[in-house]
Protein backbone atom coordinates (compact mmCIF):
# COMPACT_ATOMS: atom_id res chain seq x y z
CA UNK A 1 0.00 0.00 0.00
CA UNK A 2 1.22 3.78 -0.51
CA UNK A 3 0.92 5.95 2.03
CA UNK A 4 2.14 9.92 2.37
CA UNK A 5 3.85 10.69 5.38
CA UNK A 6 3.24 14.28 6.51
CA UNK A 7 6.42 15.66 9.50
CA UNK A 8 8.14 19.00 9.24
CA UNK A 9 10.72 17.66 11.72
CA UNK A 10 13.53 16.18 9.59
CA UNK A 11 14.64 13.27 12.06
CA UNK A 12 10.81 12.10 12.94
CA UNK A 13 9.87 12.07 8.99
CA UNK A 14 13.03 9.59 8.71
CA UNK A 15 12.38 7.52 11.19
CA UNK A 16 8.64 7.38 10.24
CA UNK A 17 9.70 6.39 6.98
CA UNK A 18 12.38 3.82 7.06
CA UNK A 19 9.54 2.24 10.34
CA UNK A 20 6.83 2.00 7.25
CA UNK A 21 8.92 0.90 4.37
CA UNK A 22 10.45 -2.12 6.54
CA UNK A 23 6.71 -3.18 7.10
CA UNK A 24 6.67 -3.75 3.01
CA UNK A 25 4.39 -0.70 2.16
CA UNK A 26 5.66 2.29 0.31
CA UNK A 27 5.97 5.40 1.24
CA UNK A 28 5.67 9.46 -0.51
CA UNK A 29 6.78 11.66 1.68
CA UNK A 30 5.91 15.36 2.50
CA UNK A 31 8.32 18.01 5.24
CA UNK A 32 5.01 20.29 5.45
CA UNK A 33 1.17 20.19 5.14
CA UNK A 34 0.59 22.31 1.45
CA UNK A 35 2.81 19.14 0.09
CA UNK A 36 1.05 16.52 1.52
CA UNK A 37 -2.06 18.14 0.32
CA UNK A 38 -0.75 18.76 -3.23
CA UNK A 39 0.82 14.85 -3.21
CA UNK A 40 -2.68 13.79 -2.00
CA UNK A 41 -4.83 15.30 -4.94
CA UNK A 42 -2.10 14.09 -7.51
CA UNK A 43 -1.62 10.66 -6.20
CA UNK A 44 -4.88 9.69 -4.25
CA UNK A 45 -2.95 7.63 -1.59
CA UNK A 46 -5.17 5.08 0.41
CA UNK A 47 -3.83 5.74 4.21
CA UNK A 48 -2.23 9.24 5.23
CA UNK A 49 -0.09 9.11 8.47
CA UNK A 50 0.65 13.38 9.32
CA UNK A 51 2.03 15.13 12.17
CA UNK A 52 -0.38 17.46 14.17
CA UNK A 53 2.07 20.36 14.50
CA UNK A 54 3.27 21.35 11.53
CA UNK A 55 4.12 25.40 10.30
CA UNK A 56 1.54 26.93 7.39
CA UNK A 57 -0.91 23.94 6.97
CA UNK A 58 -1.39 21.74 10.31
CA UNK A 59 -2.17 17.98 10.49
CA UNK A 60 -5.43 18.92 11.41
CA UNK A 61 -6.04 21.27 8.19
CA UNK A 62 -5.11 18.71 5.80
CA UNK A 63 -7.43 16.26 7.29
CA UNK A 64 -9.98 18.64 6.99
CA UNK A 65 -9.28 19.50 3.42
CA UNK A 66 -8.94 15.61 2.65
CA UNK A 67 -12.03 14.62 4.24
CA UNK A 68 -14.03 17.68 1.91
CA UNK A 69 -12.21 16.51 -0.96
CA UNK A 70 -11.81 12.79 -1.39
CA UNK A 71 -16.06 12.03 -2.59
CA UNK A 72 -15.83 8.33 -2.90
CA UNK A 73 -12.21 7.52 -2.45
CA UNK A 74 -11.98 7.14 1.21
CA UNK A 75 -8.57 7.91 3.11
CA UNK A 76 -7.77 6.81 5.93
CA UNK A 77 -5.98 9.47 8.04
CA UNK A 78 -3.38 8.44 11.52
CA UNK A 79 -2.53 11.81 13.40
CA UNK A 80 0.99 11.84 14.99
CA UNK A 81 0.63 14.20 18.23
CA UNK A 82 2.03 14.04 21.61
CA UNK A 83 -0.90 15.27 22.90
CA UNK A 84 -3.12 13.32 25.10
CA UNK A 85 -5.99 15.25 26.33
CA UNK A 86 -9.61 13.82 25.73
CA UNK A 87 -10.46 17.27 24.24
CA UNK A 88 -7.61 17.44 21.87
CA UNK A 89 -8.45 13.51 20.67
CA UNK A 90 -12.31 14.86 20.02
CA UNK A 91 -10.64 18.07 17.78
CA UNK A 92 -8.30 15.70 16.00
CA UNK A 93 -11.59 13.04 15.23
CA UNK A 94 -13.66 16.30 14.43
CA UNK A 95 -11.37 17.33 11.34
CA UNK A 96 -10.85 13.73 10.44
CA UNK A 97 -8.73 11.39 11.65
CA UNK A 98 -9.09 7.91 11.83
CA UNK A 99 -6.00 6.92 14.51
CA UNK A 100 -3.53 8.47 16.92
CA UNK A 101 -0.10 8.01 17.36
CA UNK A 102 1.90 9.05 20.26
CA UNK A 103 5.15 10.27 20.23
CA UNK A 104 7.65 8.81 20.64
CA UNK A 105 6.26 6.10 18.32
CA UNK A 106 7.76 2.45 18.05
CA UNK A 107 7.46 -0.24 15.42
CA UNK A 108 4.87 -2.53 16.46
CA UNK A 109 2.28 0.02 17.50
CA UNK A 110 2.65 1.67 13.75
CA UNK A 111 3.00 -1.90 12.39
CA UNK A 112 -1.26 -2.31 14.63
CA UNK A 113 -2.26 1.06 13.48
CA UNK A 114 -1.76 0.56 9.50
CA UNK A 115 -3.49 -3.27 9.95
CA UNK A 116 -6.14 -1.36 11.48
CA UNK A 117 -6.38 0.89 8.84
CA UNK A 118 -6.06 -1.75 5.83
CA UNK A 119 -9.23 -3.68 7.66
CA UNK A 120 -11.46 -0.71 7.16
CA UNK A 121 -10.23 0.32 4.00
CA UNK A 122 -10.69 -3.64 2.96
CA UNK A 123 -14.48 -2.96 3.52
CA UNK A 124 -14.54 -0.81 0.58
CA UNK A 125 -15.50 -3.16 -1.73
CA UNK A 126 -17.00 -1.28 -4.65
CA UNK A 127 -14.53 -2.76 -7.31
CA UNK A 128 -16.17 -6.19 -6.53
CA UNK A 129 -19.82 -4.84 -6.14
CA UNK A 130 -19.49 -2.36 -9.46
CA UNK A 131 -18.02 -4.97 -10.89
CA UNK A 132 -19.96 -8.16 -10.49
CA UNK A 133 -23.05 -6.02 -11.06
CA UNK A 134 -21.28 -5.31 -14.83
CA UNK A 135 -21.26 -9.25 -14.97
CA UNK A 136 -24.52 -9.54 -13.95
CA UNK A 137 -25.85 -8.05 -16.96
CA UNK A 138 -23.16 -9.41 -19.21
CA UNK A 139 -24.23 -13.04 -18.25
CA UNK A 140 -27.20 -12.24 -20.22
CA UNK A 141 -25.29 -12.95 -23.28
CA UNK A 142 -22.44 -15.06 -23.65
CA UNK A 143 -20.88 -14.04 -26.80
CA UNK A 144 -19.76 -10.76 -24.80
CA UNK A 145 -16.96 -13.06 -22.61
CA UNK A 146 -14.23 -10.90 -21.32
CA UNK A 147 -15.37 -7.80 -22.80
CA UNK A 148 -15.84 -6.00 -19.71
CA UNK A 149 -11.49 -6.65 -19.02
CA UNK A 150 -10.45 -5.69 -22.09
CA UNK A 151 -13.09 -2.25 -21.71
CA UNK A 152 -11.50 -1.28 -18.89
CA UNK A 153 -8.23 -1.93 -19.75
CA UNK A 154 -8.38 -0.07 -23.10
CA UNK A 155 -10.29 2.89 -21.16
CA UNK A 156 -7.42 3.56 -19.02
CA UNK A 157 -4.70 3.80 -21.28
CA UNK A 158 -6.66 5.87 -23.73
CA UNK A 159 -7.14 8.22 -20.89
CA UNK A 160 -3.45 7.97 -19.79
CA UNK A 161 -2.28 8.58 -23.06
CA UNK A 162 -4.57 11.78 -23.52
CA UNK A 163 -3.06 12.79 -19.78
CA UNK A 164 0.16 12.75 -21.84
CA UNK A 165 -0.58 14.24 -24.71
CA UNK A 166 -1.42 17.70 -23.33
CA UNK A 167 -4.12 18.21 -25.97
CA UNK A 168 -7.22 17.85 -23.57
CA UNK A 169 -8.82 21.54 -22.93
CA UNK A 170 -9.04 20.22 -19.10
CA UNK A 171 -6.73 18.32 -16.77
CA UNK A 172 -7.54 15.01 -16.02
CA UNK A 173 -6.07 13.41 -12.86
CA UNK A 174 -4.98 10.12 -11.39
CA UNK A 175 -8.62 9.77 -10.20
CA UNK A 176 -10.44 9.99 -13.56
CA UNK A 177 -7.87 7.51 -14.64
CA UNK A 178 -8.95 5.59 -11.74
CA UNK A 179 -12.66 5.52 -11.38
CA UNK A 180 -12.80 5.19 -15.94
CA UNK A 181 -11.35 1.95 -14.90
CA UNK A 182 -13.63 1.14 -12.30
CA UNK A 183 -16.91 2.26 -13.93
CA UNK A 184 -16.45 1.53 -17.70
CA UNK A 185 -17.63 -2.04 -16.92
CA UNK A 186 -20.83 -0.81 -16.44
CA UNK A 187 -21.66 0.74 -19.90
CA UNK A 188 -24.14 -1.45 -20.58
CA UNK A 189 -25.60 -2.31 -17.45
CA UNK A 190 -29.15 -1.19 -18.88
CA UNK A 191 -28.98 -4.40 -20.58
CA UNK A 192 -30.63 -5.96 -17.99
CA UNK A 193 -33.88 -4.41 -18.81
CA UNK A 194 -33.99 -5.33 -22.24
CA UNK A 195 -36.19 -8.61 -23.27
CA UNK A 196 -34.41 -11.53 -24.10
CA UNK A 197 -35.60 -12.11 -27.43
CA UNK A 198 -34.41 -8.67 -28.13
CA UNK A 199 -31.00 -8.79 -26.58
CA UNK A 200 -29.85 -12.41 -28.23
CA UNK A 201 -31.35 -12.15 -31.67
CA UNK A 202 -28.93 -12.93 -33.44
CA UNK A 203 -29.91 -11.43 -36.85
CA UNK A 204 -30.81 -7.35 -37.74
CA UNK A 205 -33.11 -5.49 -35.38
CA UNK A 206 -36.31 -4.35 -37.10
CA UNK A 207 -37.04 -0.19 -36.42
CA UNK A 208 -39.08 -1.34 -33.61
CA UNK A 209 -36.44 -3.46 -31.71
CA UNK A 210 -33.86 -1.18 -32.10
CA UNK A 211 -35.61 1.71 -30.62
CA UNK A 212 -36.10 -1.38 -27.63
CA UNK A 213 -32.64 -1.71 -27.63
CA UNK A 214 -31.15 1.71 -28.00
CA UNK A 215 -33.27 2.25 -24.53
CA UNK A 216 -30.67 0.26 -22.74
CA UNK A 217 -28.65 3.38 -22.55
CA UNK A 218 -31.34 5.50 -20.41
CA UNK A 219 -32.20 2.23 -18.43
CA UNK A 220 -28.53 2.09 -17.08
CA UNK A 221 -28.39 5.73 -16.51
CA UNK A 222 -31.42 6.31 -14.30
CA UNK A 223 -30.30 3.18 -12.35
CA UNK A 224 -27.08 4.68 -11.42
CA UNK A 225 -27.81 8.28 -11.07
CA UNK A 226 -30.75 6.76 -8.54
CA UNK A 227 -28.07 5.69 -6.97
CA UNK A 228 -26.06 8.66 -7.03
CA UNK A 229 -29.12 11.05 -5.75
CA UNK A 230 -28.49 8.87 -2.51
CA UNK A 231 -25.07 8.99 -2.26
CA UNK A 232 -23.93 12.71 -3.91
CA UNK A 233 -20.24 12.45 -2.93
CA UNK A 234 -19.37 9.26 -4.96
CA UNK A 235 -17.78 10.56 -8.07
CA UNK A 236 -17.56 6.90 -9.63
CA UNK A 237 -21.75 6.95 -9.66
CA UNK A 238 -21.55 10.27 -11.43
CA UNK A 239 -19.05 8.98 -13.92
CA UNK A 240 -21.01 5.48 -14.51
CA UNK A 241 -24.38 6.98 -15.26
CA UNK A 242 -22.80 9.47 -17.46
CA UNK A 243 -21.07 6.72 -19.66
CA UNK A 244 -23.94 4.65 -19.28
CA UNK A 245 -26.37 7.07 -21.19
CA UNK A 246 -23.26 8.59 -23.65
CA UNK A 247 -21.41 6.01 -24.36
CA UNK A 248 -23.47 5.82 -27.91
CA UNK A 249 -23.33 9.33 -28.87
CA UNK A 250 -21.04 10.09 -31.60
CA UNK A 251 -18.83 12.85 -31.84
CA UNK A 252 -20.80 14.80 -35.01
CA UNK A 253 -24.24 14.11 -33.42
CA UNK A 254 -25.88 11.47 -35.16
CA UNK A 255 -25.86 9.36 -32.27
CA UNK A 256 -28.31 7.93 -28.88
CA UNK A 257 -29.93 8.67 -26.79
CA UNK A 258 -29.63 12.62 -26.77
CA UNK A 259 -27.88 13.41 -30.19
CA UNK A 260 -25.14 15.56 -28.01
CA UNK A 261 -22.25 16.02 -30.66
CA UNK A 262 -18.25 17.24 -29.63
CA UNK A 263 -17.34 18.31 -26.35
CA UNK A 264 -20.94 18.00 -25.16
CA UNK A 265 -20.28 14.68 -24.98
CA UNK A 266 -18.80 13.36 -21.35
CA UNK A 267 -15.12 12.48 -21.59
CA UNK A 268 -15.04 9.49 -20.23
CA UNK A 269 -17.84 8.42 -22.75
CA UNK A 270 -16.36 9.11 -25.55
CA UNK A 271 -13.24 7.49 -24.51
CA UNK A 272 -15.94 4.50 -23.70
CA UNK A 273 -17.25 4.83 -27.07
CA UNK A 274 -13.48 3.72 -28.97
CA UNK A 275 -12.54 1.04 -26.43
CA UNK A 276 -16.08 -0.76 -26.44
CA UNK A 277 -16.32 -0.37 -30.70
CA UNK A 278 -12.52 -1.49 -30.60
CA UNK A 279 -13.69 -4.57 -29.23
CA UNK A 280 -16.80 -5.31 -30.82
CA UNK A 281 -14.86 -5.06 -33.90
CA UNK A 282 -11.59 -7.50 -33.06
CA UNK A 283 -14.08 -10.01 -31.38
CA UNK A 284 -16.19 -12.49 -33.31
CA UNK A 285 -19.64 -11.96 -32.97
CA UNK A 286 -23.05 -14.22 -34.16
CA UNK A 287 -23.47 -11.55 -36.82
CA UNK A 288 -19.52 -10.91 -37.91
CA UNK A 289 -15.76 -12.68 -37.50
CA UNK A 290 -12.97 -11.45 -36.01
CA UNK A 291 -11.69 -8.16 -37.52
CA UNK A 292 -7.69 -7.83 -37.67
CA UNK A 293 -6.06 -4.63 -36.12
CA UNK A 294 -5.13 -2.95 -38.64
CA UNK A 295 -8.35 -3.40 -40.07
CA UNK A 296 -9.88 -2.31 -37.12
CA UNK A 297 -7.58 0.69 -36.32
CA UNK A 298 -8.65 1.50 -40.78
CA UNK A 299 -12.21 1.88 -39.46
CA UNK A 300 -11.70 4.06 -36.37
CA UNK A 301 -9.64 6.25 -38.09
CA UNK A 302 -12.54 6.78 -41.07
CA UNK A 303 -14.63 7.51 -38.09
CA UNK A 304 -11.82 10.17 -36.45
CA UNK A 305 -14.75 13.37 -36.50
CA UNK A 306 -17.76 11.69 -37.24
CA UNK A 307 -18.05 8.35 -34.49
CA UNK A 308 -15.30 9.57 -32.41
CA UNK A 309 -13.30 12.52 -30.95
CA UNK A 310 -10.55 12.99 -32.83
CA UNK A 311 -8.03 13.85 -29.83
CA UNK A 312 -9.05 10.52 -28.57
CA UNK A 313 -8.61 8.31 -31.94
CA UNK A 314 -5.20 10.25 -31.31
CA UNK A 315 -4.13 8.59 -28.17
CA UNK A 316 -5.43 5.45 -29.52
CA UNK A 317 -2.71 5.70 -32.30
CA UNK A 318 -0.23 6.53 -29.64
CA UNK A 319 -1.72 3.49 -27.50
CA UNK A 320 -2.32 0.93 -30.49
CA UNK A 321 0.47 -1.70 -29.10
CA UNK A 322 -1.44 -2.12 -25.75
CA UNK A 323 -4.66 -2.40 -26.54
CA UNK A 324 -3.13 -5.69 -29.19
CA UNK A 325 -1.36 -6.78 -25.63
CA UNK A 326 -4.70 -6.32 -24.00
CA UNK A 327 -6.37 -8.16 -26.71
CA UNK A 328 -4.12 -10.48 -26.47
CA UNK A 329 -4.00 -10.76 -22.88
CA UNK A 330 -7.67 -11.37 -22.49
CA UNK A 331 -8.42 -13.64 -25.61
CA UNK A 332 -11.33 -16.09 -25.69
CA UNK A 333 -10.74 -19.35 -25.00
CA UNK A 334 -11.09 -21.86 -27.71
CA UNK A 335 -13.82 -24.23 -27.74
Amino acid sequence: MKILVADDELVSRKKMDKLIRSLGHNTIVADNGAEAWEIWTNENPRMVITDWLMPGMDGLELCRKIRQAEGSHYTYLIMVTSKSDVHDMITGMDAGADDFISKPFIKEELAVRIRAGERILSFQSRDIVIFSLAKLAESRDAETGNHLERVRFYSKILAEALVRSGKLPVQLDNLFIENIFLTSPLHDIGKIGIPDHILLKPGRFNDKEFEIMKSHTLIGFETLNDALKRYPKADFLRMSAEIARSHHEKFDGSGYPDGLKGEEIPLSARIVALSDVYDALVSKRIYKNIYSHDMSKNIILNDSGIHFDPIVVDAFLICEKKFIEISARFAEEKK
